[in-house]
């Protein structure tokens, strides 16, 4: 069965991934290194990590399925999970794929050496409405091409 995970601690997507999960009758994990609210829906469960370095991306990456969907701004976490066949959705609506993953981790060790040096400051910029549009279309899409490709079992 189709399954939603979700890098939790910082995802500003989580209103959209509930709604569009409700729609679909699946079920979400967040995974995040604290406690944090969430509805109470049968549907949706809280997976907190213990803290440490990469706690809940590697809780993620043991427990996604091929054909999974995480959601998630990292770009190493992107790459893990894609190895075991999960497909990858930042929150911006950008579908992370082996085609374009490469090219997504050598920016980020760029940016993060320009970070280092001093000669760039601050983080991304704020998620707008067209970037939550785009995610919530994205990840429809997505899971619609999966049931396609998938015998569809209701749950």
């Amino acid at each position: 069965m189709l399954h939603i995970f979700v890098d939790a601690d910082a995802c500003p997507v989580k209103p959209e991934v509930y709604r569009v999960a409700s729609r679909y009758r699946l079920t979400v994990t967040l995974v995040a290194n604290s406690w944090m609210r969430v509805p109470k829906e049968r549907w949706i469960a809280l997976e907190v990590v213990e803290d440490g370095l990469d706690a809940a991306d590697d809780w993620i990456v043991e427990h996604v399925q091929p054909h999974d969907i995480v959601v998630t701004a990292d770009i190493p976490l992107a790459s893990r999970c894609l190895k075991g066949g999960a497909l990858v959705l930042g929150p911006t609506g950008k579908l992370f794929t082996q085609d374009n993953i490469g090219e997504a981790v050598a920016i980020r060790d760029l940016l993060t050496e320009l970070r280092g040096a001093g000669e760039l400051t601050g983080g991304p910029p704020p998620l707008t409405k067209r970037d939550r549009s785009r995610f919530l279309q994205q990840l429809d899409e997505l899971i619609q091409s999966i049931r396609r490709k998938q015998p569809f079992n209701s749950a």
